[in-house]
């Protein structure tokens, strides 16, 4: 399991995941789910990956293999990341690439109980196109971040939804939201042991096609440990400013 968050704002993007994969508790290991292609100069992508760990591999190794080749558009389909005009159209080629790997591999993994599914969570910017932000299921169908819903997980999600759902805006500044998403990568390992460090974030400013800030937090790295005691600590005191319960003596 894993987890990555990815924040959609008007100000740009911010990136956020894990890099722990775990086959059972005696095999536990650590892979970057990140990872970043800039084709040209006038786009930039940042994809993040969940799920089958063989899947998610070999969807960035095709995606790569087709740039590498210069892969050209058929039937009307963009080739790779290259030919893509519109960023809605590099969700649909992942989501294209996704699902014909699980193809592959579906019924070998199926004989002996496992999934080849996974799901990706892309951003970026192609040319003067707005920054976007999508998550691509395993089933090749994706979803887009609008202004209502900003923030986009795939993996072990639901343990850091909730500071996001109560904090989270997207008139917030880049480096609030960086830290938000820190926030929530690790109350997320404080509650599922499947998700840890290193953590990885990334901030791409809006119209920049370039990535200005880029973090790896290490499992001994001290802001980790100031995090989540500055944010425990404001959870107690909001604990203690709630108002009197009936029966409490006033």
């Amino acid at each position: 399991m894993t987890y990555c968050v990815g924040y959609w704002l008007e100000e740009g993007l911010v990136l956020a995941s894990d890099s722990r994969t775990n086959a059972g508790v005696d095999y536990i290991s650590t892979y970057s789910k990140m990872h970043v292609f800039q084709p040209a100069a006038d786009r930039l992508f940042v994809l993040m990956a969940a799920g089958n760990l063989a899947t998610t591999q070999a969807v960035v190794s095709w995606i790569r293999r087709d740039l590498d080749q210069g892969f050209e558009a058929a039937e009307g389909r963009q080739g790779d990341l290259r030919h893509c005009d519109y960023l809605f159209e590099a969700a649909a080629y992942v989501g294209r690439v996704n699902v014909a790997v699980q193809q592959d591999n579906r019924e070998a993994l199926r004989s002996i109980g496992a999934s080849s599914e996974a799901s990706f969570i892309l951003a970026g910017q192609i040319g003067s196109e707005q920054h976007g932000l999508y998550l691509i299921y395993p089933q090749g169908n994706a979803i887009m971040a609008t202004r209502q819903t900003p923030f986009l997980q795939i993996g072990e999600s639901k343990y850091g939804k909730p500071p996001l759902d109560n904090v989270g805006h997207t008139n917030l500044s880049l480096e609030d939201a960086a830290k938000l998403c820190i926030v929530s990568q690790v109350l997320t390992q404080r509650s599922n042991l499947t998700v840890g460090p290193p953590f990885e974030l990334v901030v791409i400013p809006a119209g920049s096609l370039s990535i200005s800030r880029q973090l790896k937090l290490e499992s001994d790295d001290p802001m980790l440990t100031t995090v989540i005691d500055t944010w425990s600590e404001a959870q107690r005191e909001a604990l203690y400013r709630l108002p009197p319960l009936p029966w409490e003596s006033h």
